[in-house]
């Protein structure tokens, strides 16, 4: 039996070509969704490879990632550059790749990654984090449809905007604030925090109460942790808020707020969503 954490191995890169930043990995079907990969999972993946190159300077403050199309099971390979280097900032662009069942390499994922050297300076947090009941007040729940594999690696607790019990479409907002760790214990980091910014079930189910197709398009994630702050929260719960702001046309976008439960913002987030009727 592995013991070797489900997140460290779906993160597992070896160098195809270390010169060039080219990477080989493979989709694990702990982290499967409807169609592919847990979104929060290959955006870890990609930030993975950045962390992973040899000319890497400092460390994350923003991470996006566009899903052009479905990862499927298999192999993969991402391309991580560092298209500019300066002072204190480094600016990358990634491309995950795979072949198709006719043996052409096509893209489905791609990605900038910034990375900073911070320096002390003055500082402040203009957002608070909600006044909410500890984590152990909650039970652990469920809400994705059954066979989805990637909720299980997460213990997630709701405390309030649940999916709808009834889709009768009479939602009326499109809140959710929840209590989340790895189901498994592991120490934070980056690539960990990426990943849990996905978390929450589309906004458009509990705004609608309605359950429509729906799937990110592309996720902007800030960081503003750092690796000793991550360290100091270790496997403990975060408290996690999404909303959203805009449904129109087939899309919405979703804001999202990380905090450690002494109430330090670790990460924010923003996301476009599609949905269908």
């Amino acid at each position: 039996m592995s013991t070797t954490h489900p997140l460290d191995e779906a993160l597992q890169l070896r160098h195809s070509d270390l010169r060039v930043g080219l990477f080989t990995g493979a989709s694990t079907l702990a982290y499967w969704n409807m169609v592919g990969p847990f979104g929060g999972t290959t955006a870890a993946v990609l930030l993975q490879a950045v962390l992973r190159h040899p000319d890497l300077l400092g460390a994350p403050i923003a991470l996006t990632v566009n899903f052009a199309a479905a990862v499927g099971e298999g192999e993969f390979e991402v391309q991580a550059t560092p298209v500019r280097t300066n002072r204190s900032t480094q600016h990358w662009t990634l491309t995950q790749t795979q072949l198709d069942a006719n043996g052409v390499r096509q893209v489905t994922t791609t990605a900038t990654v910034v990375t900073a050297v911070r320096r002390e300076t003055w500082g402040a947090a203009d957002l608070a984090m909600p006044q909410v009941p500890p984590p152990a007040q909650f039970a652990s729940a469920s809400f994705g449809p059954s066979g989805v594999a990637w909720i299980d690696q997460y213990d997630m607790r709701l405390v309030s905007g649940s999916v709808p019990t009834t889709w009768d479409d009479s939602g009326h907002h499109s809140e959710t604030r929840l209590w989340v760790r790895d189901a498994q214990a592991r120490t934070l980091d980056f690539c960990a925090l990426a990943a849990m910014s996905d978390v929450f079930f589309p906004r458009v189910w509990l705004r609608r109460a309605k359950r429509v197709p729906a799937g990110t398009v592309s996720i902007t994630t800030y960081f503003h942790a750092d690796a000793a702050q991550m360290a100091a929260i270790g496997s403990g719960f975060l408290l996690g808020q999404a909303c959203g702001q805009q449904f129109r046309n087939g899309f919405f976008d979703q804001s999202a707020q990380l905090w450690s439960e002494d109430g330090q913002l670790l990460a924010t987030s923003n996301q476009i969503v599609y949905y269908k009727e």
